[in-house]
């Protein structure tokens, strides 16, 4: 199940959209959203609810829960910007984010933001798989970074390691299985539909990122592993093996 969303927000969570897809079930909630976005302009109440054929208390109820689900933003001006005497009625306008709700969660944006990264910061002699992992690397760094800087953690041993990468990972729709007090097991792949397109290539950005993450978390003595099998993500965090005596 899909749905799209305009400027990537992160911070948005999988319920957050869940909302916003779900308030369009609603046939006429559906029109009223897709007649303020055919207007290119804010509308006000009256006309959406002309274009439904629906009374102005009705359409301004739906309007409403449209702009609760962060599909239409609203503010008072004169449509057209025609000046007139008394109140400013209410307007409303799309909102410039855009909706994605896939189960399992699905994440080629991010794939294709580090491909893009790899392209445009392509150095000299380095051949494009490189610079992909390269930029995965660096992408997964910066989220571990993040992550050690909200918490504050201190020295990490690997359970606590894992712990915060249990939660960190889980926003990023890797749906991660603890796996004992010092491993994790990661049961689906963002990258997924490419995954099965070219399985190597996605697999070791995949490796990169989180390899990257757990340095950019400083945790050195937690490593990701490549550990495919069927229906799961290829990539599994463990503890460092301790040293030989």
């Amino acid at each position: 199940m899909a749905a799209d969303r305009t400027s990537p927000s992160p911070d948005r969570t999988d319920d957050e959209n869940v909302v916003a897809v779900s308030a369009l079930a609603d046939g006429l909630r559906r029109r009223m959203y897709g007649f303020t976005r055919r207007a290119h302009r804010p509308v006000t109440r009256e006309e959406a609810a002309s274009d439904a054929g629906v009374s102005v208390k009705l359409a301004a109820f739906h309007l409403d829960k449209l702009v609760a689900a962060g599909l239409l933003r609203t503010r008072y001006e004169n449509p057209g910007g025609l000046r007139r005497v008394g109140r400013k009625p209410k307007v409303y306008e799309p909102t410039d984010a855009h909706f994605r709700v896939s189960i399992p969660e699905r994440r080629p944006d991010m794939l294709a933001e580090i491909l893009v990264d790899a392209v445009l910061t392509g150095e000299p002699g380095e051949d494009a798989r490189a610079a992909a992992l390269r930029s995965a690397q660096r992408r997964g760094h910066d989220l571990g970074a993040a992550e050690r800087a909200r918490t504050r953690p201190g020295r990490l041993g690997p359970e606590r390691a894992v712990t915060l990468s249990e939660s960190a990972l889980e926003r990023c729709g890797f749906e991660p299985q603890r796996r004992g007090r010092t491993g994790l097991r990661l049961l689906n792949c963002p990258f997924h539909p490419l995954a099965a397109r070219s399985p190597e290539l996605v697999c070791a950005v995949n490796h990169a990122y989180l390899d990257g993450f757990l340095t950019g978390l400083e945790a050195p003595r937690t490593e990701a592993v490549l550990a495919p099998g069927p229906g799961r993500c290829c990539v599994e965090l463990r503890a460092v093996p301790p040293d030989p005596p």
